[in-house]
This record gives structure tokens, C-alpha cells and sequence, in this order.
């Protein structure tokens, strides 16, 4: 074993002191992902702001962190990995507080972007400095651990967020971050006080992440702000579409050619690599998109609270700590494939069945798709991570980790982006059909106005039950639309190689090196 890696490695107490630091710095930074997801409404409402305006909250974060992901790899090499996590969590628990006191919109994003910023080393990191204290012969555990926080952390997000704004307040839903990462720097500076990293004066590739920046700003706007532009139609929109395409392309051409690149793109060279970034991130997509519709749908067309729609999402959450244990397990011995197959299958198969329901259903019939589908989480995430780690050179894991949670990222972002204009846009669309069927020759309006109802009353109760049987369809053709992606997230990952052949040959070098 290399011993400057031994050194890193810990036991007993120490490991699982650590490991739940460790753990508890990702799980921040992923839950920050989702607890706004069913806040939306609260807090456009209190600050004066519209709620296709308020999903900025949610996509300013998810950019800015996705942006900040690829840079940890430098970061570390020229600070040291433990100095760059202590100083995130310092960094993402001030900004949370600052989201808190913001008295507008345009304050509450831009500290969103900062908090993003801030926490966008915490989630490579926690995996990379976990992958060290557990060390070689428990790799497994380690993958299994930090898989299991991001998959629990975006379930976990909306329920915390739903009971914190109708118990408490939405500011809250930021505070609540200070003590943990206030907590976790003070234990990681007892636990790694002792511990020398090697640093190095590299220089930041600057070109490289000034086009980063401005081709993923550039788009994430586009996707934002398309549908009150009326897309293609409006040259603004047009103008930052030309923008992102040629920035994107200058940022290939160029991190493909610099010495030291702010992404690393070589690592693509590596099939079991590439294979699993994309299926990882059009599994994420369409698992944040029905994560992002799912609290609206509850909230706007059945009536949920906060709190309930929370509580609905929250159960994926429990389904998958049922099944994590033997999904880790599993992950440590078969081919990965297999598993990230039939559990991206598996979720696919529930979520189009879940494209069926109608507006009689109650809390347990919209909870138990979502309870199955939990069920195949921790089958995608802990072998996903497996094999994405186990693809590359051990120098490579830094910039692996930091690419595949930076593609993750984006992927979330564009997919929340994509969906609320989609989701909007057949609303309005069944809304129309709706109006023209429901009641074409009048007969139902008439008899209210029978019954005594005043006119403008009756116009409101058809229009109601127009708008929330328009909701529902519109909800059920996004539901659809994810479970195709899912099914193609779950073919893509067989262009990668057996896990198995890749434990052998791991297996051979270390022999070779001994």
C-alpha cells in the first residue's frame, strides 16, 4: 500500500467521527439542491416576486456550485483538501445565513450564487478525503457512504424546507445550515490537525474558466428566461444561445489543449468513465425534474401544504436506506452495469406508471410510486460512483470526482430549467383544450347559474377545475417525458466496460507493485 496514503487511514472511533463530518459536508451542499423546491411559493410570495422568477433560487445555486466543482481539483493541490473543505463549510454556512437576511429577490440569488459557490468543493471533496481515511481495502464502504448522502440528501430537502416554511418561515430554511457546518469545522480541525498535505504553486487555468463560466451562464439564462421571451423569437434569447455555443466550443478546444486545464477533460478517454457520467446525468435529470414537479403539482392542483408535499417526496428517502446496505454490498462484487441498469429500469417502469393518476388521489396513492421508486435510488448511485471511481487512474480521482458532480450538477440545473418551462407550457396548452371541452355548449355553467350561483362565481368554478385538471395532464405528460429518458439513461451505461475486468486489472497492478 502507498504509504502516503496509508497515513490518511483511520479506525475505530476516528473513521466514523469522520466519516459522518465528512458526510455531513456533502449532505449540506446536496440538500440545498431541493429545500428550496417546495419553498418556491413562500418565498416569491414574501418578496414580492412571481413563481416562475422564484425557481432562480433553485438553478442560481445548482449553477454556481456546478461551476465551482471542476476547480476543486486545483484548489486542492494548492491549499491542501482538508484547509479547502473547512474553509466551504465556513464559506456555505455565512452565505446560508446571508440567503436569510435577504430583504429581495435579486439579494436572496445573488447570495445563492455565493452559497453555491462556496459549496461546490464540498461534494468532490468529501468523497475524495472519505475514498483516503477509509483507504484501499474499503473503497467500497466509502463509495457506499457518500453515494447514500447524495441520494438522501435531495429527498430530505424538500420535507426539511415544507415543515421549516409552514412551522417557522423560509429564511429558516437557510439557517439551519450554520450549525452544522459551524459543528464540522471545529470536529475536522481536531480530527486533521496533524495531518501535512503536499501543495503545489500551479497555476488556475483562467482562460479555461472564464469560457466555463460563459458558456454555462449563458445557457442556464436561456433555459430561465426563454419561455417569457417567447424563445427564438426574441434576439435576446437568440444572442445568448450564439453565446453559449460558441463559448462551449472555445472551452473544449481549449481545456483540451491546455497543460493544466480547469476541467480536466482527459479523463473521458476512460469508457467506464464517460459511460457513467451520462447515464448518471440523464438518470439525475429526470430524477430532479420529477423531484422539482412533484411538490408543485401537490401544492398548486391537490391542495398539499408545505409540509405534506415534503413529506410525499420524503419517502424515496426511506425506501432507499431499506435497500442501501445490500446495494453497497452488491457494488463491492458484481458488475455495476447490471445494477445501474435495473435500477434505472426500474425506476423508469414506475415512474410511467405513475404518468396515469388522476386528481382523486390521496396522500398514500401519490406516496407509494415514489416509496418504489426509492427502492432502485441506492441501485444507481452506490455502483454508479463504483464504477466511475474504479475507471480512472488513482491521480485522476480529483479531477474525476470533481468532473462527474460538476456534469451532475448542470444536469440538475438544465433539467429543473427545462422542466418548469415544459410543465407551464402544457399546462396552458391543456388549459386550452380544456376550456373548449369541459363545458363547449354550456350546460354545466347554466346549471349553476340554475342553482343559484352568481355568474362570476360559476366562470371561477370551471375555470378552477379547468386549471387543475390542466395541471394534472400537464404533470402526467412530464412524468412520461422522464421516464423515456430513464429508459435511455438505463442503455447507455452497457457501452461501458465489466466492473469485473476492471477489479482484475486492478488487482494486477497492485500485485505488480508489491
Amino acid at each position: 500500500m502507498d504509504k502516503a496514503m496509508e497515513k490518511w487511514e483511520l479506525n475505530g472511533p476516528a473513521l466514523l467521527i469522520t466519516a459522518l463530518v465528512l458526510a455531513a459536508g456533502n449532505f449540506v451542499a446536496v440538500l440545498d439542491t431541493t429545500i428550496a423546491n417546495v419553498s418556491v411559493a413562500h418565498i416569491a410570495g414574501g418578496l414580492g416576486a412571481s413563481n416562475s422568477q422564484g425557481t432562480w433560487v433553485i438553478t442560481s445555486y445548482a449553477v454556481a456550485e456546478a461551476i465551482m466543482v471542476p476547480l476543486t481539483g486545483w484548489l486542492s493541490k494548492r491549499f491542501g483538501a482538508v484547509k479547502v473543505f473547512c474553509f466551504s463549510l465556513v464559506g456555505f454556512g455565512f452565505f446560508s445565513a446571508v440567503c436569510g437576511l435577504a430583504n429581495s429577490l435579486e439579494m436572496l440569488v445573488v447570495a445563492r450564487v455565493l452559497q453555491g459557490l462556496a459549496g461546490g468543493p464540498l461534494l468532490p471533496l468529501s468523497l475524495t478525503l472519505m475514498l483516503r481515511v477509509f483507504g484501499a481495502r474499503r473503497a467500497a464502504a466509502a463509495n457506499g457512504v457518500w453515494a447514500m448522502t447524495t441520494l438522501i440528501a435531495p429527498v430530505t430537502g424538500p420535507v426539511l424546507g415544507g415543515w421549516l416554511c409552514d412551522e417557522y418561515s423560509w429564511p429558516w430554511i437557510f439557517y439551519i445550515n450554520v450549525p452544522f457546518t459551524f459543528a464540522s469545522v471545529v470536529a475536522l480541525y481536531f480530527l486533521f490537525r496533524n495531518h501535512q498535505e503536499k501543495t503545489d504553486n500551479s497555476p488556475i487555468d483562467k482562460i479555461g474558466l472564464t469560457l466555463l463560466v460563459i458558456w454555462v451562464a449563458a445557457l442556464q439564462i436561456m433555459l430561465d428566461e426563454g419561455k417569457d421571451h417567447d424563445w427564438f423569437e426574441s434576439n435576446y434569447i437568440i444572442t445568448l444561445a450564439v453565446i453559449a455555443v460558441i463559448g462551449f466550443a472555445a472551452f473544449l478546444i481549449w481545456e483540451l489543449t491546455e497543460p493544466n486545464p480547469v476541467v480536466d477533460l482527459r479523463v473521458f478517454r476512460h469508457s467506464g468513465f464517460w459511460t457513467s457520467t451520462v447515464s448518471l446525468c440523464l438518470m439525475f435529470g429526470a430524477f430532479f425534474s420529477i423531484n422539482v414537479t412533484t411538490p408543485l403539482w401537490l401544492q398548486t392542483c391537490m391542495n398539499f401544504t408545505s409540509t405534506w408535499a415534503g413529506r410525499t417526496t420524503a419517502v424515496q428517502g426511506l425506501a432507499a436506506l431499506t435497500v442501501a446496505t445490500l446495494a453497497a454490498k452488491l457494488s463491492g462484487t458484481k458488475d455495476c452495469r447490471k445494477l445501474i441498469f435495473c435500477g434505472i429500469l426500474w425506476m423508469a417502469v414506475i415512474t410511467y406508471l405513475r404518468s396515469f393518476m388522476d386528481t382523486d388521489v390521496d396522500y398514500w396513492i401519490a406516496a407509494a410510486p415514489l416509496f418504489l421508486m426509492g427502492l432502485g435510488l441506492p441501485f444507481v448511485f452506490v455502483p454508479i460512483s463504483t464504477q466511475s471511481m474504479m475507471s480512472v487512474l488513482p491521480e485522476e480521482m480529483d479531477s474525476a470526482a470533481g468532473l462527474i458532480n460538476f456534469c451532475r450538477s448542470l444536469a440538475g440545473a438544465f433539467a429543473t430549467s427545462i422542466v418548469n418551462t415544459y410543465w407551464e407550457n402544457q399546462t396552458n396548452y391543456k388549459h386550452e383544450q380544456l376550456s373548449y371541452l369541459l363545458d363547449r355548449y354550456g350546460d354545466y355553467f347554466n346549471g349553476l347559474i340554475r342553482s343559484g350561483i352568481d355568474p362570476e362565481v360559476a366562470r371561477g368554478i370551471i375555470d378552477r377545475l379547468t386549471t387543475q385538471q390542466s395541471i394534472m395532464l400537464a404533470t402526467n405528460t412530464v412524468m412520461q417525458a422522464c421516464a423515456v429518458v430513464l429508459v435511455i439513461a438505463a442503455f447507455s451505461i452497457w457501452f461501458g466496460p465489466n466492473t469485473n475486468r476492471i477489479r482484475a486489472e486492478l488487482a494486477r497492478r497492485s500485485t505488480q507493485k508489491s
